[in-house]
């Protein structure tokens, strides 16, 4: 069962309607975290049968999928805790950006936790039934932060120190964390795809060990099984945030 959002005196208040969110001191997650246990697919076809059209930017980016098929492969038991929110974890808080993988990953560690496997993270996204976008089928524009038009990036400036903070401003279509309270999973997990990109643990190691998933706020893929695995541990971009996964106690 998934977690709603209800809007109060303006203000979005997560109500946690599963055993999947409950944070007391028994629970198997630290307060922050949802507990995620399910079924991993690591071979699943999942058929686009409606691509954006072109006068839309076009692209791989799908507006339908066909309903997914059975598992091509055994499936893998998956038992973890994952944050709600994109780093800082905080709901209505802007996700950090410009993290390498190295200091996201010491980040996560300084708090007890790790940066997620990317089959941890794709199985949050997807949930139980397996489904492209965490809301369904249907890519909407809506639901999750994406599709937005792309200013010309200055590249100059975000390597200077004295000028990328601006540039980073300049550059921001991100949105606070739980604005959309359509935008989540399964198992109510917010901002998966859209908003910013996520570094993972590319559990491949290749070529690196680090990867990214859920794409960013940009006219991009922003599903939940693709992974984009050609950065390298210390790049870092404007639209590169992260979240933390730990073990289920």
């Amino acid at each position: 069962m998934r977690a709603l959002v209800a809007a109060t005196f303006g203000v979005l208040v997560t109500i946690a309607l599963s055993a999947r969110a409950t944070e007391d001191a028994g629970a198997p997650c630290a307060a922050g975290m949802l507990e995620v246990s399910g079924d991993y697919c690591p071979d699943l076809e999942q058929k686009c049968i409606r691509f954006m059209p072109e006068s839309q930017g076009g692209g791989d980016r799908c507006a339908e999928f066909a309903p997914s098929g059975p598992c091509k492969v055994a499936t893998v038991k998956k038992h973890f805790c994952i944050d709600r929110f994109e780093y800082p974890n905080k709901q209505g808080d802007k996700p950090i950006v410009m993290k390498t993988w190295l200091e996201a990953q010491a980040i996560c560690a300084a708090a007890g936790k790790r940066l997620c496997g990317d089959s941890e993270w794709t199985l949050a996204c997807e949930g139980a039934h397996r489904m492209p976008y965490p809301y369904g089928r249907k890519r909407d524009a809506n639901k999750c932060n994406i599709d937005h038009k792309l200013p010309e990036v200055d590249a100059k400036a975000l390597a200077d120190p004295n000028r990328r903070d601006a540039e980073v401003h300049r550059l921001w279509q991100g949105e606070a964390s739980g604005s959309r309270a359509e935008c989540a999973s399964y198992y109510g997990v917010f901002d998966m795809t859209g908003n910013v990109d996520e570094w993972v643990v590319n559990e491949s190691g290749k070529p690196f060990r680090s990867g990214s998933k859920g794409g960013y706020w940009g006219p991009v893929r922003a599903r939940c099984r693709p992974m984009t695995t050609g950065h390298a541990e210390r790049f870092a971009l404007y639209q590169t945030g992260f979240r933390c996964c730990a073990d289920a106690k």
